[in-house]
């Protein structure tokens, strides 16, 4: 089965953005290049919430280095259609679980919290890289929005990295109790994904 990875550039308090949105606090390093590369190799596959989409897009491009054989969705309840990428306008969770099971490398969620939120909610995300930088925000945009249940994590790699940064891999735990906690967070879990861009 492929892998589903959420990964995040975040504060010390767990933000990916400033309460405006604003990321200008983001340090870029070597070591985070080094990193994004190497892991860029295993994967063909980016699954993307609407609004990163536009702000990579803003940017210049659909974030996948312009490569060929990337595999571009976009998750949107909004959007009719969307330029260089496939559109996925229902359940986000349940494409991603099909998507699994589909033969490939592994799949990059590239995402604010609620697509984040989304997916994990329906048990899709295997692990989460964090790439933590050394400030407090305060207030922001959190790393995940409340998935509607603990999602226990296990840790896999921490180490010092550029600029003062902690970059930590984590596997998703999963369990009985984990599943039946999916099943009965049924409500919570819907919310999550009717909120998935």
């Amino acid at each position: 089965m492929r892998i589903v990875t959420y990964g995040a550039a975040c504060s010390l308090d767990g933000f990916i953005a400033d309460a405006d949105g604003g990321v200008e606090w983001l340090h870029m390093s070597r070591d985070a290049q080094a990193i994004m590369a190497e892991y860029w190799a295993t994967i063909d596959t980016l699954v993307w919430g609407r609004k990163t989409w536009d702000m990579a897009a803003a940017m210049g491009g659909g974030g996948d280095g312009g490569s060929r054989t990337m595999r571009n969705y976009v998750c949107s309840r909004t959007l009719q259609s969307v330029r260089g990428a496939e559109l996925v306008s229902h359940d986000p969770g349940a494409f991603v679980l099909a998507l699994k099971q589909q033969a490939g490398k592994g799949i990059c969620v590239m995402s604010g919290g609620h697509l984040a939120q989304a997916l994990f909610a329906a048990g899709a995300i295997d692990e989460v890289g964090l790439n933590i930088h050394p400030i407090l925000l305060g207030a922001g945009i959190p790393v995940v929005q409340d998935p509607g249940r603990p999602v226990s994590l296990e840790l896999r790699e921490a180490r010092t990295i550029g600029g003062g940064c902690v970059y930590a891999t984590y596997r998703v735990k999963t369990s009985r109790s984990n599943t039946s906690s999916r099943a009965k967070s049924g409500r919570a879990g819907s919310r999550a994904r009717r909120r998935g861009e």
